[in-house]
C-alpha cells in the first residue's frame, strides 16, 4: 500500500519554502546593495506590497474556485476614478465617495461572475473582456485625464498618514494588514471559503452535494472586486489622484503572487498567508532590481520569467499530488 501524504502538510511545507525564498532574496539584494536593508527601503517595499497584496488576495479567492480574474488592475483604477468623480465632481463627503468606490468594485466583480456563470463564458475570456470594458470606462469617465485630489483636505492622509506617528509606517500598511486578516478569516473560517475550496476541487461533486455553485462563484468574484476597491483606495490616496491609464499589468503581478504563494491554477488549493508571502517576494524583486539600476525592459523580462517558473512549479506540484 502506498503512503498517503496529508495535503495540508504539503501546503504548510510550501509556505515555509516560499518564506525561505523571500528571506534569501532579501539577503541577496542586501549583500549587493546594503542600502536595500535600510528601514526606509523596507518600509517602501511593504508600502508597495499593500496594493499588489490586496489585488492578490482577491485573485486568490477566484483561482481557488478554478477561475481567473484578469480585470483586477483596471478594476482597481475604476474604483479610484468612481470615488474621485464622486468627490471632485459631485462634491460628496469623503466617506460616501469611498463607499461608492467599494460598491463599484463589488458590482463589477458580480458582473464578471454573472458572465462566467450565466453566459457560461470561460473565466479567462469573461474577465479579459471586462478588463477591456474597464479600460475604456476609465478613460471615458475621467475624460482621458487624471482626477486630482489636491483640493480635498485629508484624502492623501488615508494612505500616507501615520496613525502611530512612526516615520514610514503609513496608514496604508494598517489598512493592508487589517484587510489581509479579513481575507484570511473569510477564506479559512467561513462558508464562502469552504465552498470556494469545494468548487475548485470538484465542481460537479460540489453541485451534487447541494452547493449553489453559480451563486457562490458570483459571490467570490464580488469578493475579489471588494479587495480591488480597497487597493484602489490606497493607490489613489498615495498618488493623491486617480490615473485613468494606471492598472494594466497589475493583474499579472497579482496572479504571480498568488501562484508563487502556493495557490494552484487548477483550483482547490491556496491560502492567504501564502499569497501575502508571494506578494512580498514580487515587491522585493521589483525594488531590488530598481536598487541595482536594472533597466525597466529587463525588469519585465525577469518578472515574466518568475511568472513562468511559478506556473511550471504549480504544474509539477499537481502531477505529484
Amino acid at each position: 500500500m502506498k503512503n498517503v501524504v496529508d495535503p495540508t502538510k504539503k501546503v504548510d511545507l510550501q509556505k515555509f519554502v516560499v518564506f525561505g525564498v523571500a528571506v534569501l532574496l532579501f539577503g541577496f539584494f542586501a549583500i549587493l546593495r546594503p542600502a536595500y536593508a535600510s528601514y526606509s527601503n523596507i518600509m517602501t517595499i511593504v508600502l508597495s506590497t499593500c496594493v499588489n497584496g490586496l489585488l492578490a488576495i482577491g485573485v486568490t479567492f477566484v483561482i481557488i474556485t478554478g477561475g481567473i480574474d484578469l480585470s483586477v488592475g483596471p478594476l482597481m483604477t475604476f474604483t479610484g476614478i468612481m470615488s474621485g468623480t464622486a468627490l471632485t465632481v459631485w462634491g460628496l463627503p469623503i466617506w460616501l465617495c469611498i463607499l461608492i468606490g467599494i460598491l463599484s468594485g463589488i458590482f463589477i466583480g458580480m458582473c464578471s461572475g454573472l458572465l462566467v456563470t450565466k453566459l457560461k463564458l470561460p473565466p479567462f475570456i469573461a474577465t479579459m473582456a471586462m478588463m477591456m470594458v474597464l479600460k475604456g470606462l476609465n478613460l471615458v469617465i475621467s475624460g482621458v485625464k487624471p482626477i486630482y485630489f489636491t483640493s480635498v483636505k485629508g484624502y492623501q492622509k488615508i494612505a500616507l498618514g501615520s496613525a502611530f506617528g512612526i516615520p514610514g509606517f503609513y496608514n496604508a500598511i494598517l489598512i493592508f494588514v487589517a484587510f489581509a486578516i479579513v481575507g484570511h478569516i473569510i477564506l479559512s473560517k467561513t462558508l464562502l471559503g469552504r465552498y470556494a475550496y469545494a468548487i475548485g476541487s470538484n465542481t460537479q461533486a460540489a453541485r451534487l452535494s447541494g452547493i449553489r455553485v453559480d451563486t457562490w462563484i458570483i459571490v467570490v468574484y464580488a469578493t475579489s472586486g471588494f479587495f480591488c476597491s480597497i487597493a484602489g483606495l490606497i493607490m489613489s490616496s498615495r498618488l493623491n489622484s486617480a490615473q485613468p491609464q494606471l492598472g494594466p499589468g497589475y493583474e499579472l503581478e497579482a496572479i504571480a503572487a498568488a501562484v508563487i504563494g502556493g495557490t494552484s491554477l487548477a483550483g482547490g488549493v491556496g491560502t492567504i498567508v501564502g499569497t501575502l508571502i508571494g506578494a512580498f517576494i514580487m515587491s522585493e524583486l521589483q525594488n531590488g532590481l530598481r536598487t541595482l539600476a536594472v533597466s525597466p525592459e529587463w525588469q519585465f523580462v525577469v518578472i515574466g520569467m518568475v511568472l513562468i517558473l511559478s506556473v511550471a512549479v504549480d504544474q509539477l506540484r499537481r502531477k505529484n499530488v
